[in-house]
């Protein structure tokens, strides 16, 4: 049944009047809010709390600590494997193309900002700091995100309404100075649309350096680990080495269908092994070739570096930041570990382990100064080359298959907010709910990260483009967390202008840097940035304001109450889910099913699925359930919520069941304390499923199990007579009066989008023997 235009509509509801036919009892009286589920269903317990909780006891913290190893680090930890060959000072060449021997002066003034580097960044601003602004539990450019919508009236998801801004999870207290200064802060943040909007925005491009991330990572982790074959073959092409690199990141997605569940096991011993074994060769380069290379801890090098090279030194920057590429993954991978694990095996092991070798490696330069474009295999002890340059390959790849991982997260959240089109999501392993596979983007990153390696060819190359996306998601992470900071934890200004200043301006001197190499392919990660943005700002808009639509031409409810208890056509047995965004009233494809069917099932249930701004939602919270009109329509309105970790529910329809048999159960109940609170003035009285616990008469008594018992025959006859899942199949159109860009934006590119995305059924898990889809063109 296709629209080629909307239908007329009956009148609409007064957002300011109330809902006669909704009642939370059999006995019919007007409710006192203008929705019945929508302020409940936007909240959960323990929704103001902001942070991680976990109480572990030491030896499960110390065992986290070493899983987290092997899925943390392996960015960063492979980041030696090109750092000092991409660092402009250190890798001059002539005009014949021959490498100029670097200074050491230049060599003790790049070591000095590598050690300084990782101290600020990665030590104390991520592990001491930044991972405090979790989401219970969570973290990532999301997480901050959700965190601040919570605290402010920003609304994420389309069906999230204007009501949902005056729940108690969303206020702030005002007993004192700095939290009177976070309210300001909130309120500025409600009052201007800019900045809701810029918010948006910089949650969205933090998510796309996110996907850059997970196409340069595996790139140049995988090339620069490869390319130890042509140091010892100088002979080798370089096209030899750039096919064996192809040939291993193909294997690399071809497997991720498999999951990462039976190899997981070994991604820490092998990362272990990894820092064990740099930090090791580092400690035989100092005492071998320079023991007084420890020299470089004074920052009075950073100011000589700066003030011989001036210009050279500042582009210098952009090959220093890569030191400390992966950063990121400690904040947005804590949700399978813990805060004092990932602070564990940060400050003990990944940090030392990193110094060393970048240390031992400045102290070979400094006997090696012609060397710097191949540091790291040069700086092997010939006995050892072979197996390091194996364990530094199968720590490229767990490198690789950590962003891989995180950027399958991440798509699946931002699906779970709306702002990514649809995508079938595989859970590849039935212990851990987080190990998932998206077979699309699998292959978008595959083609995409065979195209940078195959054209670029060069570790240089794919670094000066690497260190955009890597420092745009530290700047924004400083920004949301300084917001966090106010807001949220409602610390001194000093203090949070203090860390957003300071780590801000460092940030920025790097983000300038790696900007400056945008024509030697830096343009790359912005190209990536660019598309996926747009991609993911058409899909939000477009479902926001069809949203908008939704909201503007729902059914009034005394229209509703004028059919009469049949809806004005015949009822047969079973049940029907009509799926809808709205939260509240009566959704329009009720009306054009109603008007183009002749018959509708005996039992109606208005199901909208809401995403909160919290990572998951209990199971016992999952599903609220309200009757719609008197107990003879038997009509539901149910609200299934989830957080944007969670996965969708297998047994959807044995839970919706359970749960309409308690509330007709609990309906009962509440339906005799009002009768008896009528009658003896007092509610002294009340009933707990069904059964009478003081007081009362066992007439009543007996009168409400019966009614409970007969409705609950009526749901399960019905459900015996089958469930029907009732979609709207929707075409958006711009009205003739929108302008270009708006016509575009809808008409072309989402409608592009939408058709070559996963189907909402698909994506709610409708069995398909059981949908009907209403076709409708809506004009917006």
């Amino acid at each position: 049944m296709e629209d080629t235009q909307e239908q007329s509509k009956p009148p609409l509801d007064d957002p300011d009047s109330t809902s006669p036919g909704e009642h939370s009892s059999p006995i019919t009286r007007p409710m006192k809010r203008v929705d019945s589920l929508d302020e409940e269903s936007s909240r959960i317990r323990g929704m103001a709390r902001s942070f991680s909780t976990k109480n572990l006891s030491k030896t499960t913290i110390a065992l986290l600590a070493f899983q987290s190893i092997g899925v943390i680090y392996g960015d960063i930890g492979t980041s030696p494997l090109y750092v000092y060959a991409s660092t402009y000072v250190l890798n001059k060449t002539d005009a014949d193309g021959n490498y100029i021997p670097a200074l050491h002066e230049d060599i003790l003034g790049v070591l000095c900002l590598i050690i300084y580097t990782l101290t600020l960044v990665p030590l104390i601003k991520y592990c001491h700091i930044v991972l405090r602004a979790n989401d219970n539990g969570n973290g990532g450019t999301f997480a901050l995100y959700s965190l601040i919508c919570r605290h402010a009236r920003i609304n994420l998801a389309s069906n999230q309404g204007p009501d949902d801004r005056d729940l108690s999870s969303y206020q702030l207290d005002l007993p004192s100075r700095p939290a009177k200064r976070a309210a300001k802060l909130k309120e500025f943040l409600e009052s201007s649309r800019f900045m809701r909007h810029l918010l948006l925005t910089v949650a969205l491009i933090g998510t796309c350096c996110v996907i850059g991330d997970g196409v340069l990572t595996p790139s140049i982790s995988v090339l620069s680990a490869v390319s130890g074959i042509k140091v010892s073959t100088p002979s080798l092409s370089q096209d030899v080495v750039v096919g064996v690199s192809v040939a291993i990141l193909i294997v690399l997605f071809c497997v991720q269908r498999l999951g990462t569940d039976k190899v997981g096991y070994s991604f820490a011993p092998a990362i272990s092994l990894w820092f064990i074994c740099i930090a090791l060769i580092g400690v035989y380069n100092i005492v071998k070739f320079d023991p007084t290379i420890f020299k470089a801890f004074n920052p009075y090098y950073i100011y000589t570096f700066f003030k011989r090279n001036k210009h050279d030194g500042w582009v210098s920057l952009g090959g220093v930041v890569l030191a400390i590429t992966g950063s990121e993954a400690m904040f947005a991978d804590l949700a399978h570990f813990s805060v004092g694990a990932i602070q564990i095996s940060c400050s003990f092991f990944a940090y030392p382990s990193l110094l060393l070798a970048y240390i031992g490696q400045a102290a070979w330069l400094m006997k090696h100064e012609d060397m710097v474009s191949t540091t790291f295999y040069s700086s092997i002890p010939k006995p050892v080359y072979w197996p390091m340059f194996v364990v530094a390959t199968a720590a490229a790849v767990i490198a690789s298959q950590a962003m891989i991982s995180a950027v399958f997260s991440i798509v699946d959240q931002s699906m779970a907010l709306g702002c990514f089109p649809r995508c079938k999501v595989i859970h590849t392993s039935s212990k851990y709910e987080g190990q998932i596979y998206i077979p699309e983007v699998n292959w978008i990153l595959m083609l995409l990260c065979v195209i940078v390696t195959a054209s670029l060819r060069d570790t240089v190359k794919i670094g000066n483009a690497y260190g955009v996306t890597v420092v745009a998601v530290m700047v924004i992470t400083t920004m949301m967390v300084t917001l966090i900071m106010v807001m949220v934890w409602q610390k001194p200004l000093v203090f949070a202008l203090a860390f957003g200043i300071f780590f801000g301006a460092i940030e920025l001197l790097y983000f300038s840097s790696v900007l400056y190499k945008i024509p030697q392919y830096g343009w790359i990660p912005l190209a990536f940035v660019a598309v996926f943005s747009t991609i993911m700002y058409t899909w939000y808009y477009t479902r926001k304001e069809a949203f908008k639509y939704e909201v503007s031409n729902k059914l009034s409810m005394n229209w509703l109450l004028g059919l009469g208890s049949n809806l004005g056509i015949v009822r047969v047995p079973g049940i029907a889910l009509i799926y809808t965004e709205l939260p509240q009233g009566v959704p329009g494809i009720f009306g054009h099913l109603i008007n183009n069917l002749p018959a509708m099932h005996s039992t109606l249930v208005l199901v909208c699925v809401k995403h909160l701004p919290v990572p998951r939602v209990p199971r016992e919270e999952r599903i609220l359930l309200r009757r719609v009109g008197p107990p003879t329509y038997h009509m539901y309105r149910c609200a299934v919520r989830y957080g944007y970790n969670d996965s969708g529910d297998h047994d959807f329809e044995a839970l919706l069941m359970s749960s309409l048999e308690e509330f007709v159960r609990a309906e009962a109940a509440g339906a005799l304390d009002l009768q008896l609170a009528s009658t003896n003035g007092s509610n002294e009285n009340s009933v707990l499923g069904g059964s009478l616990v003081t007081g009362g008469s066992n007439s009543i008594t007996l009168e409400i199990d019966a009614r409970a018992q007969g409705q609950i025959e009526h749901l399960r006859h019905a459900r015996d007579s089958g469930i029907v899942y009732v979609l709207g199949h929707t075409n958006l159109k711009c009205s003739e009066k929108s302008s270009v860009l708006r016509k575009f934006v809808i008409n072309d590119l989402y409608s592009f989008l939408r058709r070559n995305s996963r189907s909402s059924s698909d994506s709610l898990e409708v069995p398909h023997t059981n949908l009907l889809q209403v076709g409708m063109v809506r004009y917006i």
